[in-house]
C-alpha cells in the first residue's frame, strides 16, 4: 500500500469485536473512515452502493455464509484494496481457501493487540499482514521439495524470478517498475506469467512461494 488508507470495510458480527478492531485502525490509521458490515449481505450491499475501500478486515464466521465469498468479488472490485482476513479461525480448511481467493493477510484475533497493531502497521511497508502461527503453518505446507518435483523456480524466467524477490520484499508497481527500468505494463505482464507459473492469486502467496523456493527468507 502506497499511502495510509483513507477507508475501511470492517466486515465482523460481534458488536464488541467490531468496536475493539475499529478502534484499533482508528489508532493505526488516524482520519481513517470505518465503514462497519455486521453481515455479508450488509457489506455486499455497501459495495453494490460504490464503497472503494482502501482497507478490508474480513472475519470469516458470519450469521449468514462464510466471509470468504466475499474476498474475491471485493478483490475484484476494488484491486487497490488490501484484504485482511481477521478470525479465531487458523486450520488449513479456513487459510488456504481465504488466501486462494485474493486475501492478502491472515490475522487470529486472539493474539496479543499490539501484535496485531504491528501487523497492520506493516501494510504501509509493504508487508503481508500474517499471524506468526498462520505463517508457520504456511511455510509447513510449502516446505522445500525435490527439485525435480518442483514447478517453480526453474519454469520462471531470470527476469520473473528477479521480479518475484522484489514483489516479496514490499516493491508496488510504481517502485518496481523504476527499479527495472521497465514499463509498468510490462511489469504487469511478468506478474501475471509469474501468478500463472506458481499457481498463486496474491502477493501473499507469491511471497510465500519464494521464501519455499529459496529466493528470499521471510
Amino acid at each position: 500500500m502506497d499511502a495510509a488508507p483513507r477507508t475501511a470495510l470492517l466486515l465482523e458480527d460481534l458488536p464488541e469485536v467490531a468496536a475493539w478492531l475499529a478502534a484499533l485502525l482508528a489508532r493505526h490509521f488516524p482520519g481513517i473512515d470505518i465503514q462497519h458490515a455486521p453481515t455479508l449481505g450488509v457489506a455486499r450491499q455497501r459495495l453494490d452502493s460504490g464503497l472503494q475501500p482502501q482497507l478490508a478486515l474480513i472475519d470469516l464466521g458470519l450469521p449468514d455464509g462464510d466471509g470468504t465469498h466475499l474476498i474475491r468479488p471485493l478483490a475484484q472490485r476494488c484491486p487497490g484494496c488490501t484484504i485482511v482476513v481477521t478470525t479465531l479461525f487458523g486450520d488449513d480448511a479456513h487459510v488456504f481457501p481465504a488466501l486462494r481467493a485474493g486475501a492478502h493477510g491472515y490475522l487470529l484475533k486472539d493474539q496479543p493487540e499490539e501484535r496485531l497493531g504491528a501487523a497492520l502497521d506493516g501494510i504501509l511497508r509493504g508487508e503481508p499482514p500474517l499471524s506468526p502461527a498462520i505463517a508457520k503453518r504456511l511455510l509447513r505446507a510449502f516446505q522445500p521439495v525435490a527439485a525435480d518435483d518442483t514447478p517453480g523456480v526453474e519454469s520462471l524466467t531470470p527476469r520473473e524470478r528477479e521480479v518475484l524477490v522484489l514483489v516479496s520484499k514490499g516493491c508496488r508497481l510504481p517502485e518496481l517498475s523504476e527499479k527495472l527500468e521497465i514499463s509498468r505494463h510490462t511489469v504487469s505482464d511478468h506478474l501475471k506469467s509469474i501468478y500463472r507459473k506458481l499457481n498463486v492469486n496474491s502477493r501473499a502467496e507469491a511471497t510465500l512461494e519464494a521464501a519455499r523456493m529459496g529466493l528470499v527468507q521471510l
